[in-house]
């Protein structure tokens, strides 16, 4: 038989359904993050949440038990490359929730060059081509540590590793501006003679032969004979 506990969420909502300036902070980190849905957001913030409201407890409290959290919770911050090594519980509660959904492995791909958006890293991710330690992760909101971040790579046996994917030929903006436009080939242009466009006679070149349009009086010339 399955477990009796009761599984809860764990994540919190917003407290208020409509309020206009959180719900284009939503919309712009969806766009930006290549999110499915805003309950991403909310995951991220909730656990944002649970970081600086420990924080704030160890900072009220001072006994021995609470430096020991406290070194282990800013290296364990440290670790994930939210804050640099020799921060305080004060940078802790500067940190915002853009911070956070850099370190997502979804973020990280894109930020790698292995996909070409947050939305194709995300496709990647979720379909097993991209790997940690040579081990497949199709968790996209994984939080990367520092260890970790020269280990993300395409996993052996995906199409991507083909550096002539065609998702993958890309032409960055540094090699459109190297391109010499002088050096490529002219295109042949045909212009229509002015003596049709202008109505003024055009001299030919000497030495070639020019066949005249035939009219209507030299048709019936023709047909007479």
């Amino acid at each position: 038989m399955g477990t009796v506990k009761r599984l809860r969420k764990k994540y919190e909502g917003p407290s208020h359904p409509w309020e206009a300036e959180r719900l284009e902070e939503e919309r712009q980190l969806k766009k930006e993050y290549g999110l499915k849905n805003k309950k991403e957001i909310w995951k991220i913030a909730s656990k944002l949440k649970g970081i600086k409201t420990q924080a704030k407890n160890l900072i009220a409290d001072r006994s021995e038990q609470a430096r020991k959290e406290e070194a282990s919770l800013l290296e364990k911050l440290s670790n994930l490359g939210i804050l640099k090594e020799g921060s305080t519980l004060d940078n802790v509660l500067e940190i915002n929730v853009g911070q956070l959904m850099a370190r997502r492995l979804q973020s990280m791909a894109m930020t790698k060059g292995l996909a070409r958006s947050s939305r194709q890293a995300r496709q990647m991710i979720s379909h097993g081509h991209i790997t940690i330690n040579n081990n497949k992760t199709s968790i996209p909101s994984y939080l990367v540590k520092v260890s970790e971040e020269a280990s993300i790579e395409y996993s052996p046996n995906s199409k991507f590793k083909d550096p002539e994917h065609p998702e993958l030929v890309i032409v960055k903006k540094e090699d459109i501006n190297k391109i010499d436009v002088k050096a490529l080939p002219a295109k042949e242009k045909v212009e229509a003679p002015k003596e049709e466009a202008t109505g003024e006679k055009v001299e030919q070149p000497k030495g070639e032969a020019v066949e005249k349009p035939a009219t209507p009086e030299t048709k019936t010339e023709e047909t007479k004979q």
